[in-house]
């Protein structure tokens, strides 16, 4: 039997502290994964559910983007987090329209972001008029009429701002972005702006394209894995799989990060008996770096592999290169006391990390959101790819760049043109392909989106799926921004934040996730993902929709689209609708990569994408070769009593989706309102473990931001650093501390002070 979604909000009860846990993965989150599971969907709908997660005839998670194995696959092809997606999503829960008459939006908005995710899926597109505290339900034609209606009311396309989530799929962000120009704006900012930007602008630019460089085979084959700024335990828990099997091929696994994280302390690989009664130590050496200080460390790594004899790979650089000599000059000046101070770390811990590098022939580094959400993001990014082309690990099996993107097609929405700033050749495809001339001119990413709406200078919002409003920095100037528009829109499956904090108008619109069965007049669809490494593949649904009312993604835009753009539109707005096949023959004329998309995507397991550094050593940058870069290191430095802190996720949440209230890895039980402080931090500051604290954020625009009401928790982190939970801690980030160059919001570096309070 399905239990009923919680009545009460216990996201809001004081959390419950016990020692932190040990293993990644075993038969606790078995047992954990299966309740979940059942509380959802039942028993019989959950095993027939779960057995299609990422098989070849299944559907993609709707999780992460980490991808599967080429070969035979698993049954139980998902990780625990996995399953709690696919669960949310294939609930029998249900919110109707007489939730919504029962529930005005005012009391919703006092709700938790977890309380609201448990009620179900939306069934219903719902209207919220200027002047009411209840949604109602609408029409779909009702609905459109009103989008149309306040998009043709604007002075201006560029006062309208098109979000994109990292969950729609390649058909629905390739119709989605056509329409969005066809409209005519470049305003596409996606939640890739808030995490992987800063990755996407430093590969660009040194390696010529803005993706990961390795596969999973590389992985398996690589002498030595860096993993820095990551936790894959808790957001890419599949990924421990493949670092288990490369251990025990002979690799070494450094890892890089503020916190120990359970997973690569000791996995216990529920599909391996051997392993769930063992576990398997993955990291070999683990470097407790302070937050942000991972330039410093790599870029002395690469004065000490210019100095050793034989390290650098000589052939590589002068034949694949430029800018060396200008590099090496800035290696050679990184100073030991210097990097120690930025780092935190003991002379003897780079020592022995140098070691393992210069044993390795085959290099991975991974990275995530550790390394992305700081000013300085992209230039460490950039000396990551300095310490790889030293050694020649660019283009070779078994080494490579690894960004490990999160949400599950994030990398493809931006294959498929979901960008505010796009490439001039793109645009010239897209011409060509529908015979209208699209904005050239730069549009708003996320940070710019929130200010415009802020500013009064953009006043229609529509999300295509996420929860922009919980995924985005400061808050209380988000929220701000948002009630200023005229209309708010939100793609959703299942009510969030988003949908509480709206403008004078809004609309939810329901729409099918990747469990649900996709039925069209030109008969049962298919939608197609790109993995964080490239692979393109199909995703079928196979559970009867949620509702008869759910529209799926491409037929909302494909409605929209004839609303707004009426008979003046030449595109085949019906036809692509009906026939999902339709859209990818056009992708396939447009994006390169993609030629003959249907006939190759209809093999088991999909393709993989081009990639010129991997494929050919091949460099299309400015220089048309691999471009060592120089920039000055830079680390954060925390006044006297302060505290720096990142934010993170618990290991019951994905991104803003947060699916239980304990973090079982960190020893948080029943909340989230908890900041993790080094013990000796904390008796520095006079902080018990269990005290309550407000977090205060500072910086250098002198504006207070609070975040009350938090517990104390003395925990092993590097010293002068502290973690809390996104998105309770999202108020804390000013909206203009961002990284250069990518404008990526610096989530992992706020300077907080903890002020005492009652509890």
């Amino acid at each position: 039997m399905v239990t009923k979604p919680p009545a009460d909000d216990p996201a809001q009860d004081a959390p419950v502290i016990g020692p932190p846990g040990r293993a990644a993965a075993g038969l606790p989150a078995v047992a954990h994964t299966v309740r979940v599971a059942g509380e959802q969907m039942g028993a019989a709908r959950s095993l027939r559910t779960l057995l299609k997660v990422n098989q070849k005839d299944g559907f993609d998670c709707p999780g992460c983007a980490w991808p599967e194995e080429s070969g035979k696959r698993h049954r139980a092809e998902f990780c625990e987090n996995g399953a709690k997606a696919v669960a949310e999503e294939a609930t029998l829960r249900r919110v109707t329209p007489e939730f919504f008459a029962e529930h005005p939006v005012t009391e919703l908005a006092g709700r938790s972001g977890y309380w609201l995710g448990q009620q179900g899926r939306i069934t219903e597109p719902m209207y919220l008029a200027e002047g009411s505290d209840h949604y109602t339900p609408v029409s779909w034609e009702q609905a459109f009429a009103v989008v149309a209606e306040e998009l043709a009311a604007l002075s201006s396309p560029d006062e309208a701002v098109f979000y994109t989530s990292g969950r729609t799929s390649n058909e629905a962000a390739f119709l989605f972005q056509l329409f969005v120009r066809e409209f005519g704006t470049n305003n596409l900012p996606d939640c890739s702006n808030m995490c992987h930007e800063s990755s996407g602008s430093a590969l660009t630019e040194t390696l010529g394209v803005g993706k990961g460089s390795v596969s999973l085979e590389d992985l398996h084959r690589a002498d030595l894995i860096v993993v820095a700024g990551q936790n894959p335990g808790t957001n890419h828990p599949r990924m421990l799989i493949a670092l288990e099997k490369a251990k025990a091929a002979g690799a070494r696994i450094i890892s890089v990060n503020p916190l120990p994280e359970a997973g690569l302390q000791r996995f216990k690989n529920p599909q391996n008996p051997l392993s769930l009664l063992r576990g398997t130590p993955l990291a070999d050496l683990f470097l407790q770096i302070r937050i942000g200080g991972d330039q410093a460390l790599f870029r002395l790594l690469n004065r000490l592999i210019v100095e050793t004899d034989g390290a650098v790979d000589e052939e590589f650089v002068r034949e694949h290169t430029h800018g060396f000599e200008e590099f090496a000059a800035a290696a050679r000046s990184a100073d030991w006391a210097e990097t120690l101070t930025a780092t935190g770390l003991e002379r003897a811990e780079i020592e022995r990390a140098l070691e393992l590098v210069l044993a390795s022939e085959r290099t991975v580094v991974c990275w995530a959101m550790g390394l992305t959400q700081h000013k300085h993001a992209v230039a460490t990014i950039r000396e990551v790819v300095n310490f790889l082309l030293l050694r020649g690990a660019v283009g070779r099996p078994g080494a490579g760049v690894c960004p490990v993107r999160g949400h599950s097609n994030v990398q493809g929405d931006r294959t498929m043109g979901i960008f505010e700033r796009p490439a001039p050749a793109f645009l010239d495809a897209l011409e060509k392909e529908f015979g209208f001339a699209p904005p050239r001119h730069h549009g708003f990413d996320v940070v710019r989106s929130i200010r415009a709406l802020r500013d009064g200078d953009a006043k229609v919002f529509f999300a295509m799926g996420g929860n922009f409003v919980a995924a985005s920095p400061d808050t209380a100037v988000t929220e701000a921004a948002l009630r200023r528009a005229r209309l708010t829109v939100q793609v959703s499956t299942k009510l969030n934040r988003s949908h509480v904090v709206t403008g004078r108008r809004a609309l939810i619109l329901p729409t099918l996730g990747r469990t649900d069965r996709d039925v069209q007049s030109g008969g049962r669809q298919f939608v197609t993902v790109e993995d964080s490494m490239g692979m393109v593949h199909a995703s079928r649904g196979n559970l009867p929709p949620a509702s008869p009312s759910l529209l799926s993604e491409p037929a909302i835009v494909a409605r929209l689209a004839r609303a707004v753009l009426g008979s003046g539109s030449r595109t085949p707005w019906e036809e692509f609708e009906r026939d999902y096949g339709a859209i990818r023959d056009r992708i396939a004329r447009v994006v390169p990569g993609f030629e003959d998309f249907n006939t190759r995507v209809a093999r088991p397991g999909g393709f993989t994408l081009p990639h010129a550094p991997r494929d050919e050593r091949r460099f299309p940058t400015a220089t048309g070769r691999a471009n060592f870069t120089a920039a000055p290191v830079e680390y954060p430095r925390v006044p006297e009593g302060r505290l720096l802190l990142q934010t993170l996720r618990s290991h019951d949440q994905y991104n803003t989706t947060v699916y239980g209230l304990d973090d079982r890895y960190r020893g948080v039980r029943g909340g989230r309102r908890v900041v993790l402080v080094h013990p000796e931090d904390a008796g520095r500051l006079g902080l018990a473990d269990g005290a309550y604290v407000d977090l205060v954020g500072e910086w250098r625009d002198g504006v207070e931001r609070r975040a009350p009401g938090f517990r104390v928790v003395h925990y092993p982190t590097a010293r002068g650093c502290a973690a809390a939970y996104y998105p309770e801690t999202n108020v804390l980030v000013p909206l203009d501390s961002t990284a250069d160059t990518s404008n990526t919001p610096a989530s992992k570096s706020v300077v907080v002070r903890l002020e005492p309070r009652d509890g």
